[in-house]
């Protein structure tokens, strides 16, 4: 892609009012646009990396037997009625009429629409289990819409639901989402830890989060230093120093901030909306069902927070929006020179986003390290059949011939 079309261009300043780094390097480098607050436009750039993370997690999702769907936004009042969170949700929740007075509810989360797929389509325990999954624009009436991308009131979310004939059955497919959640997470190279919680409007039981390790985050969590078992501080009794209680380690604390949570929420929904399966028995019995939530623009702010440096973001390879950033040297003869190299790279499938403007070198150095592609590489007369090769992750700078070039790609 030519760099001298891409939509928006870079900014020297960040926003006055922001305060996080995600805010004020995703803004700067044209990931991220805020139309008010809690509210972001992903740009073309920002809408290449979350669409590589969506990737990464429908991977892992499809691998544990998900079904990718697409579920509605706008939900009628009655439908959430029918479990009490119409009142219970209130505070978080967009409530609107229609023209004709008739009162809905904007996607706060969609277990409600799931069970009532379910009591469609489900009547004897031959039907189950079942495991949904989308990913779709979620909608929170947050108080505090701040921390960049981090806390929206209209966000991206990925939620998985799966549905099942028994405690036992739900609870055996809740460790396999975790373990495929923790799949997820290492291949977005973070380090998190899943940390018991409390279930707020979604269960009465404890779940897990998947929180990752930063001094900007919002949370506190407690964890052992030995075997990783953790709890957030809304549930933690101890202090700093205490000993494990599954190892022989030690309590420690830190900030972080969450990237995913899952929920194992039992039969109440069933009951509550006479979702029922006809045993091998004969009889009539609650469906079990569980929820799995990832927030893949909070990702993309988190990775920001933890992987940048005083020049910009640093992207890892497996989400940056291109593989290699190639920056031309203007020179009556460059442009001969960097179309061939651009071919070469992008006939073998290689992403690169190839500077062509008419700056000052200094200028699309700084840009290159603001965006922050893995890869850098400069056209110039003085690299004359070669490259210059430089990684974002450190200063080394190399000369390598084109094939050299698509080798390394290749096998990083």
């Amino acid at each position: 892609m030519l760099q001298s079309t891409l939509f928006p261009k870079t900014k020297k300043e960040a926003p006055k009012d922001a305060e996080s780094i995600n805010h004020k390097l995703l803004v700067r480098g044209g990931f991220i646009d805020q139309l008010m607050a809690g509210s972001w436009t992903l740009l073309p750039l920002g809408f290449r990396v979350v669409t590589k993370i969506n990737q990464i997690i429908r991977e892992e999702m499809n691998a544990i037997g998900g079904q990718e769907m697409l579920m509605p936004l706008l939900h009628p009042k009655e439908i959430w009625n029918e479990t009490g969170r119409w009142d219970k949700a209130s505070g978080i929740l967009y409530k609107l009429k229609d023209q004709n007075g008739k009162e809905f509810a904007l996607s706060f989360t969609h277990e409600e629409i799931v069970m009532d797929l379910l009591r469609k389509n489900i009547q004897s325990y031959q039907d189950l289990p079942v495991y949904i999954y989308h990913f779709s624009t979620k909608f929170r009436n947050e108080p505090r819409a701040k921390s960049g991308i981090l806390r929206g009131r209209e966000f991206m979310m990925k939620d998985l639901y799966s549905a099942h004939v028994s405690e036992s059955d739900m609870l055996s497919y809740y460790e396999k989402v975790k373990e495929a959640y923790v799949k997820i997470f290492k291949r977005l190279n973070l380090d998190f830890r899943v940390i018991e919680a409390s279930g707020g409007v979604f269960t009465e039981r404890h779940t897990h989060e998947f929180q990752v390790l930063s001094d900007s985050g919002e949370d506190t969590i407690y964890f052992c230093d030995k075997c990783g078992y953790g709890e957030n501080k809304e549930i933690f009794k101890g202090k700093v120093g205490d000993k494990c209680i599954k190892c022989d380690g030690y309590f420690i604390q830190s900030k972080a901030i969450e990237v995913g949570n899952i929920f194992p929420l039992g039969t109440m929904y069933a009951e509550k909306m006479g979702v029922y399966y006809t045993g091998d028995g004969g009889d009539k019995r609650p469906v079990w069902l569980a929820s799995y939530g990832i927030g893949p623009t909070r990702v993309l702010g988190t990775l920001v927070e933890v992987n940048h440096d005083e020049k910009g973001i640093i992207w890892s390879k497996e989400v940056a929006p291109f593989d290699v950033h190639m920056i031309e040297i203007k020179t009556p003869n460059s442009k001969l020179a960097t179309e061939d190299i651009y071919k070469k790279l992008t006939d073998v499938g290689i992403e690169v986003l190839w500077d062509d403007r008419g700056v000052s070198p200094g200028e699309k150095f700084a840009d290159s390290d603001l965006i922050g592609i893995p890869v850098r590489l400069v056209v110039s007369d003085k690299t004359g059949d070669k490259v210059e090769w430089k990684e974002r992750i450190n200063d080394k700078v190399e000369l390598l011939g084109v094939d050299e070039v698509v080798s390394r790609l290749k096998q990083k």
